[in-house]
């Protein structure tokens, strides 16, 4: 598995090196923002640790350009120090796919990494409900024939919602999902239905993901 790391502190730098480099990993690593664009775009990465305070240009900045300028879809771990909702909000409006506060635990940032692999299995279908289509080979949205553009950890939630459809798919199961036995807590999942409804709803004429309150989620099929 090949990761790119983009950090900037060179003790944070050591410690994953040695952590992850004893794991089998291939790494390379960049301490600017500028230096970690021009690798994450000139090779391909399984998985992308990225630090929101970077010198020269950064995390959110990158992640964007990423996103948005390459049309690179690696999943992006962003680490930060800052850990509030509007920071975290914030990080995945970027293209981010999951969310690390410093200090943090090797054995987690690893158990995240696999957990973000996993879900770039690709399958060739295309899963569809109401006007809401997914092709699972490109993992391209549309809603009502429109191009939708979201992270990997929002395309992930969407893949669960559209396979259980009109089911519910409890909080549980996309926790266990998304993070299997180590799971960041209820605002991480909180902020990614936020970012996904403002990408599938808000644009719409009506929502199509509904809340069933104590229990989890579910797409609406038809108009309400």
């Amino acid at each position: 598995m090949r990761l790119l790391i983009i950090e900037d502190n060179p003790a944070i730098v050591e410690n994953l090196t040695d952590f992850l480099g004893f794991k089998g990993y291939d790494l390379d690593y960049a301490m600017d923002g500028i230096g970690g664009l021009h690798l994450a775009l000139t090779n391909d990465y399984d998985v992308i640790v990225l630090d929101l305070m970077l010198p020269g240009m950064d995390g959110i900045t990158l992640c964007q350009k990423l996103r948005r300028e390459a049309d690179k879809q690696v999943p992006v771990i962003m680490l930060t120090a800052r850990d509030t909702l509007e920071d975290k909000l914030l990080g995945f409006d970027s293209g981010a796919d999951d969310y690390l506060v410093k200090p943090f635990a090797l054995k987690e940032l690893e158990a995240r990494i696999k957990a973000l692999c996993k879900r770039r299995v690709s399958e060739n279908k295309v899963l569809e409900v109401s006007e809401l289509k997914m092709d699972l080979g490109t993992f391209e949205v549309t809603r009502a024939g429109r191009e939708i553009q979201l992270n990997n950890t929002c395309t992930s939630i969407l893949k669960m919602l559209m396979e259980a459809s009109p089911n519910v798919v409890t909080r549980k199961e996309l926790t266990n999902h998304l993070w299997g036995d180590m799971p960041p807590g209820t605002d991480v999942l909180r902020s990614h239905m936020y970012t996904l409804r403002q990408k599938i709803d808000k644009p719409f004429e009506y929502a199509m993901i509904e809340t069933v309150h104590g229990v989890g989620f579910r797409l609406r099929e038809n108009r309400p």
